[in-house]
């Protein structure tokens, strides 16, 4: 029994050996990981300085904006408005995600809401606007300035094409690694894997917008403003893969699994906009692609491309760190510096 018992362990040993342990180890923190960000950021959404803008004469203005502004939680960032037409206006420029335009001859008042900006920040503003009504003996109805298309009843297209976009680009990077080698072996072969990646993103951004758009009719908006904005996303997220395999070999794409998946998707602004996210979520989406991606998609398809500089500067940084460190990694292994290629890596053959 003893033997047997010897001979089992050394079987063991060799089925798993001591880097396949640490990797199942790494999975199974990716995964927990997974499902800490996704719930504890969709579970219990609740509303913080969401922007809701007010309409009314002069002294009920004042009264109505103080009082949003003291909805219990740091719930309302609320700001006076001059009239409807510019209430509309700061709404399709993303200024404000609701705005309470009071009738002064009645006693039913009318919120601008846009459905373009997510339902559930609507929701909340009519919710929140709702109980401070009743309070002095007011009723409120809904008009939407921004409304969704048709074919998105639930406004969240743009945000699952991103996501499409986003897998496309993690995926291709890993699949050029794991067939070629973490680390290109010299620069001609890093720019040659670079230029794949973006032949590869060129026509993702086109057949994403081609699905959601013309073919599905999901989603409105320019055809070519929208592919420009996939195009980015998927070499964004491509480039920075290949950056973090260049620098961890295989664990760089669950590093890569880590930030787009587990702390770009939830945060995105998808399912929830930032308003209605945990203070963590809502701090990273705008400065991730995932989230970067997904406002200019909604932006382009909805809100007259307002505001679309930030998040198109966010996608060229994470481009451009994506390549710099790609390429530095390779320099670095072509004049025998710290970076050299694993055994793994040497056991492939060269491309």
């Amino acid at each position: 029994m003893s033997g047997q018992g010897q001979g089992f362990i050394n079987e063991v040993k060799d089925a798993v050996t001591g880097r396949a342990a640490l990797l199942v180890i790494a999975v199974l923190a990716l995964q927990l990981g997974f499902v800490v960000s996704y719930v504890g950021a969709l579970h219990q959404p609740e509303p913080h300085r969401l922007s809701i803008g007010v309409v009314a004469p002069a002294p009920a203005q004042q009264q109505l904006v103080t009082a949003l502004g003291q909805v219990p939680g740091d719930a309302v960032r609320s700001a006076p408005v001059a009239d409807q037409d510019a209430a509309v206006g700061q709404i399709r420029d993303q200024r404000l995600y609701a705005t309470l335009v009071v009738d002064p001859g009645g006693t039913q008042d009318t919120l601008l809401i846009a459905g373009a900006r997510g339902k559930a920040a609507a929701a909340a503003a009519l919710t929140i606007v709702t109980g401070v009504e009743q309070t002095q003996g007011r009723t409120v109805r809904t008009q939407d300035v921004a409304p969704l298309a048709p074919g998105d009843a639930n406004g969240l297209s743009a945000f699952y094409l991103v996501v499409g976009w986003c897998v496309g680009g993690y995926l291709v990077a890993a699949i050029l690694g794991i067939s070629a080698g973490s680390r290109p072996a010299n620069w001609n072969r890093a720019l040659i894997r670079i230029a794949v990646l973006a032949l590869y993103s060129i026509a993702a951004g086109l057949g994403g917008v081609l699905i959601a758009g013309p073919i599905l009719n999901a989603l409105p908006g320019s055809v070519v403003g929208l592919w420009g904005v996939g195009a980015l996303v998927v070499f964004a997220v491509g480039t920075v893969t290949m950056a973090l395999e260049c620098l961890f070999d295989v664990v760089g794409i669950g590093l890569a699994v880590l930030l787009f998946v587990v702390l770009g998707n939830p945060s995105a602004g998808g399912v929830f906009p930032p308003p209605l996210l945990p203070t963590f979520w809502r701090a990273i989406g705008a400065w991730l692609p995932n989230g970067a991606g997904t406002g200019a998609a909604r932006s382009i398809a909805y809100l007259g491309a307002t505001r679309l500089a930030m998040p198109l500067l966010v996608l060229a940084v994470w481009s451009v760190i994506g390549v710099a460190v790609s390429l530095a990694a390779v320099h670095s292994r072509s004049r025998g510096g710290r970076l050299m290629a694993t055994p793994a890596e040497q056991a492939r053959p060269t491309r």
